[in-house]
């Protein structure tokens, strides 16, 4: 499918925002992923990052190495070469998304809010659990912090208003339901999400070669772990 929009935007003097729909939905989530994967292909001379989000991508260049007239702005110039690049863009050919499976901990002093979320959809603890661990949820962009992945694809029975009272430290793994999305902390930070658990797993680490666990695009599935798994799991130790 041919991507049918791409409108562009200036932000500041050194980023411009291409935006490619209006809904957060696969579709939208298609065409974002397909304009960053040409970039990344046939990237224009002066761009130096690009920044994925539910509609949009944020491109970031150098003004001074933009080619063409030096009447015209950089920003002129890099719209038309950007315009030349992605008409032939493509969201029916991008390469089939990984899955990353994510261990959780449910409940307890791990989740503190689970009874709280089952109580507020008049179910247990367990179905929450069930219901939450069913799906396999859409990486629809990452942001908020570094390795933090929105996540899309929460069932329609567990959708839950963020909390009044935000808390001031959230663990790092602990995973959230916010609204219509869930997602997992990858660092300790203040959080308005309700906590249903936490994986052992890191995230985010700066050591690792590609630091952030989950990226745009990919697909994850959790499992329902014990405590006692939670304890001795190697990554935790």
């Amino acid at each position: 499918m041919k991507a049918d929009r791409l409108d562009f935007a200036p932000l500041g003097d050194r980023a411009l925002t291409i935006t490619v729909g209006d809904l957060i939905d696969e579709a939208t989530h298609r065409r974002v992923r397909a304009v960053s994967a040409l970039l990344d292909a046939r990237s224009p001379r002066g761009i130096v990052d690009q920044v994925p989000a539910f509609t949009s991508i944020v491109v970031h260049y150098a003004p001074e190495h933009v080619d063409g007239d030096p009447q015209d702005s950089p920003y002129s110039r890099l719209v038309r070469q950007l315009g030349a690049v992605l008409a032939i863009v493509r969201d029916d050919d991008l390469p089939p998304p990984r899955t990353v499976e994510i261990p959780v901990c449910y409940g307890g002093d791990l989740g503190p809010d689970l009874e709280d979320v089952a109580r507020q959809h008049h179910l247990d603890a367990e179905s929450v659990i069930r219901i939450h661990a069913a799906p396999s949820y859409l990486v629809y962009m990452v942001g908020f912090m570094p390795g933090f992945a929105y996540l899309g694809g929460l069932a329609p029975e567990l959708v839950t208003p963020r909390r009044h009272s935000p808390r001031t430290a959230v663990p790092a793994g602990t995973v959230g339901i916010g609204g219509q999305q869930t997602g997992v902390y990858p660092l300790v930070s203040p959080g308005g999400w309700n906590l249903i658990g936490r994986t052992p797993l890191q995230i985010f680490d700066v050591a690792r070669e590609t630091p952030a666990l989950l990226e745009t695009g990919d697909r994850v599935r959790f499992r329902p772990i014990t405590r006692r798994e939670f304890d001795h799991w190697p990554e935790a130790s």
